[in-house]
């Protein structure tokens, strides 16, 4: 199965550090190109500005031509390490809801999490979700695994075994034999729902 990316800027900015960090590009026009054949689409501001936001630099490469580059630590990826001290007003580990109340269906869990914690952290942190039967594997920005894997354990869903967590990955285990799929996708529409609400509401 293909891994599944929610439209977010955090996504985005992850493929787009992908992109650079395995091809030398040359131009904004140039990755714009190898964006759109991922399926990313983005204007030229949002662009520059996600340039911005990663730290690139454009610096003389092996031909001797300008091509963008991106510092060991890509400054709009160290979202994890500031993520992880907590937002004001939260604590670390707070439970979506009480035991005994948690959801069981996939939409249950989108409803609760999208105004717990996990529903504040998702657009920031998801950057892609593959599922294989019991297993999701999400991927998110460098330091921003422990976060999200704890986001994962303590928002009550019923369908979770339990997480691990890397640095950049979290692998998510299932109870049902195929129930991977569904936990991604509802994983990608949460991430999604909460990317698009903060977009509208931007004056």
């Amino acid at each position: 199965m293909t891994a599944l990316s929610p439209v977010t800027k955090t996504a985005r900015q992850a493929r787009i550090a992908e992109i650079l960090g395995r091809a030398p590009v040359r131009s904004q026009e140039e990755l714009a190109e190898l964006l759109a054949a991922c399926g990313v689409r983005v204007t030229q501001a949002t662009l520059s500005r996600d340039l911005d936001e990663l730290g690139a630099v454009r610096l003389r490469g092996r031909g001797g031509a300008l091509v963008y580059a991106l510092p060991d630590e890509p400054a709009g990826l160290r979202r994890g390490e500031d993520l992880r001290r907590g937002e004001p007003g939260t604590r670390r580990g707070e439970p979506v809801m009480p035991l005994g109340e948690r959801p069981v269906s996939p939409e249950q869990h989108e409803a609760a999490a999208d105004a717990g914690v996990l529903g504040r952290i998702a657009p920031e942190l998801l950057v892609s979700a593959e599922a294989s039967a019991n297993l999701v594997v999400a991927r998110t920005p460098p330091g921003g695994a422990q976060l999200l894997a704890s986001a994962l354990d303590h928002a009550g869903w019923e369908s979770i075994l339990g997480t691990v967590a890397g640095d950049d990955t979290v692998l998510v285990i299932t109870r049902e034999p195929g129930g991977g799929d569904k936990v991604a996708h509802a994983l990608v529409r949460l991430a999604e729902r909460r990317a698009a609400g903060k977009a509208g509401s931007r004056p």
